[in-house]
């Protein structure tokens, strides 16, 4: 089955996600769409799956235009779709997310449970699966509920199945899988269009890449392409990538983590008596799939939650307890996951954003009214130094782009002496162009001797940052290791295997020194 897509031109209010965009996708080939977030990619596909409709354009299937009033017309004609947050029922089986939608009954009206099971098994057999179909779905590893979504859509017989951003919740070795399930399904000959942001992925797989800036297709790529020349493609010049960092210097251990104990307000234990410290002038990196602690360690940190047991100190003193502000106060910056939830007010100036959490202060009050003069000076100055490209200080922060908000936040928190630096993805929707500025300015507070935390869910950013990397898993630290330890040992570690069991698998420990890809730069 070939696909068309033909001027899909879709618009949110002034804003045009996707403006005139070609595709064309090929019988049994895997088709990469490649772009930033942000850029076009997911809303170009759920045109296609019909939950959005078009402003203009067509969809031709054999080269007859075809609409699309909701994803029941796209799955009849044979497009499946597995969306980067799963729509799977966690209390329910396998077999029963499988069946949900077009359900078969036998006599009696029953649901024909024992037909979805069989499915189940066939598909997972044929492709190597291993699903159990009684398995309840939150039970599952991640990876494998990803399989069970997989299923669900060549249960309708999807000759073209999109995968959107699926190796973002995926250890190393779970995306090794999916990629090898890729291949498998191309050579049963299902089109795979592969949605995603990460070069080296892109050049692993794919047949063909379409790269999307924007909203608008600008090139087509070779999988030869080098990963320069891909991020050249996505950012629209030259990017450098790779992080030229010197070895930390570690000084005085200033900050520590003593039994940790943190629940989410059901009760349920997010940070399981979690212990670390961090010296002046290096980076701690927390490593993890999403949903493993992480945000929760962070946020306890700096007080948006609160610690049902342990300590947390900073210089000897004791943070739990602390408010927020009383936690900036005592020397802390802090990014948090959501800029613009909780690291900015969108509705408010560049400039009043910079001084949120120091308005009240001197200089930039006097008494009761504020020193808008001033206000005003640190906004210029702060814009030149950390390159926000805005139209200046008043403008809207919710305006700029995703990149240049970032840049607002980690302005404002690194424009006063710190005893402490927390970044929290601190790069997540960030282009390739403002990733590599961000991790220079990271690295610099570093080596101006803070302690800092860096937090993400990117194994290529942990990897880039990290003097040490923190493994989490289930609220609780696997191990803390070398920057130098090899990709394939963090992924188990990711899983939860012990990092002496994952060394034993792999064969493989942590160098004494790194080993660069000579074309990128890349630690590898």
């Amino acid at each position: 089955m070939k696909l068309e897509l033909r001027g899909i031109t879709k618009s949110f209010g002034p804003l045009v996600a996707n403006d005139h965009i070609d595709l064309v996708i090929e019988e049994g080939e895997i088709h990469a769409l490649l772009g930033e977030n942000g850029a076009g990619k997911s809303t170009l596909m759920n045109v296609l799956f019909g939950l959005y409709q078009a402003d203009s354009g067509d969809i031709a299937i054999d080269d007859v235009v075809t609409t699309f009033r909701g994803p029941g017309d796209a799955l009849a004609a044979g497009i499946g779709m597995v969306h980067q947050h799963f729509m799977l029922v966690p209390v329910f089986t396998v077999a029963e997310n499988v069946m949900l939608g077009h359900e078969q009954t036998r006599a009696g009206g029953f649901l024909d449970l024992d037909a979805a099971r069989e499915r189940v098994r066939e598909i997972s057999a044929r492709f190597g699966f291993g699903l159990d179909p009684d398995a309840v779905v939150e039970d599952l590893p991640v990876g494998v509920q990803q399989r069970v979504e997989i299923v669900k859509a060549l249960t309708r017989h999807a000759k073209i199945l999109i995968l959107d951003e699926p190796t973002a919740v995926l250890t190393p070795q779970e995306t090794d899988e999916l990629i090898a399930i890729m291949r498998q399904l191309k050579d049963a000959g299902t089109s795979i269009v592969f949605i995603t942001h990460k070069l080296r992925e892109v050049r692993a797989i794919a047949d063909v890449i379409t790269v999307i800036r924007r909203g608008k297709v600008v090139g087509n790529a070779e999988p030869t392409a080098s990963e320069s020349e891909l991020a050249s493609l996505m950012v629209g010049r030259s990017v450098l990538l790779g992080l030229d960092k010197t070895p930390a210097e570690p000084g005085e251990v200033t900050f520590t983590v003593e039994n940790l104990t943190v629940l989410t307000p059901t009760g349920h234990v997010a940070v399981d008596d979690v212990s670390f410290s961090v010296a002046r002038g290096e980076i701690l990196a927390v490593a993890g799939v999403q949903g493993n602690g992480q945000t929760e360690l962070a946020e306890a940190i700096i007080g948006l939650q609160e610690a049902a047991a342990g300590s947390i100190r900073l210089d000897g003193k004791e943070l739990r307890g602390l408010t927020p502000d009383e936690a900036l106060g005592s020397g802390i910056g802090f990014v948090p996951e959501d800029r613009k939830v909780d690291g900015l007010v969108l509705d408010f100036s560049v400039a009043e954003n910079l001084v949120l959490d120091l308005y009240h202060k001197s200089p930039y009050a006097r008494g009761i009214a504020l020193n808008l003069a001033e206000i005003r000076s640190n906004a210029v100055h702060r814009i030149d130094e950390y390159d926000i490209r805005t139209q200046g200080p008043g403008e809207h922060v919710g305006k700029l782009s995703g990149g240049n908000q970032q840049k607002v936040v980690l302005a404002r928190e690194l424009s006063r002496p710190l005893k402490l630096f927390i970044a929290n993805q601190p790069t997540r929707g960030v282009d390739v162009g403002s990733i590599e500025f961000l991790h220079r300015r990271i690295v610099a507070e570093r080596d101006g001797g803070t302690p800092v935390i860096i937090v993400s869910t990117e194994l290529d950013e942990v990897v880039e940052l990290g003097d040490r990397i923190a493994v989490m898993y289930r609220g609780r630290i696997v191990g803390i290791v070398p920057s130098t330890t090899p990709r394939d040992v963090l992924g188990l570690m990711m899983a939860g295997v012990p990092l002496a069991d994952a060394i034993e698998q792999t064969g493989r420990s942590p160098r004494a020194t790194p080993t660069t890809d000579d074309e990128t730069g890349q630690t590898l």
